[in-house]
């Protein structure tokens, strides 16, 4: 997992909450039905994006390095389109870190 954003929203006009977009190289809810036993008949997983991840926007985990994790979202096949499925769930704007800000392992 890679955090490859991260960010922060305005809530009640007065509490600033995180928000992030990790990497994940694979499909999250797919493979979490695949543990439950739940997939569909001929289902297949998400194809990861071109560079080999699927973006996923977490609210509730956002900041969290420890694996597994829980998105709050499906997978995107890149970062802007995650960006902006994110943007379209909070209620204000949401203002996004400089991607070199981040700093991982």
């Amino acid at each position: 997992m890679k955090i490859v954003r991260n960010g922060s929203w305005c809530y009640s006009g007065s509490v600033d909450k995180p928000v992030d977009i990790v990497g994940l190289a694979y499909d999250f809810w797919f493979e979490l039905a695949k543990a439950d036993e739940i997939l569909e008949l001929g289902e297949t997983p998400q194809p990861l994006g071109q560079d080999g991840l699927l973006y996923y926007v977490r609210f509730k985990h956002a900041g969290e390095l420890t694996t597994p994790t829980w998105p709050d979202s499906a997978g995107y096949s890149t970062i802007k389109s995650a960006m902006k499925a994110a943007e379209e769930r909070t209620p204000g704007a949401i203002t996004w870190n400089p991607s070199s800000s981040l700093n991982q392992n």
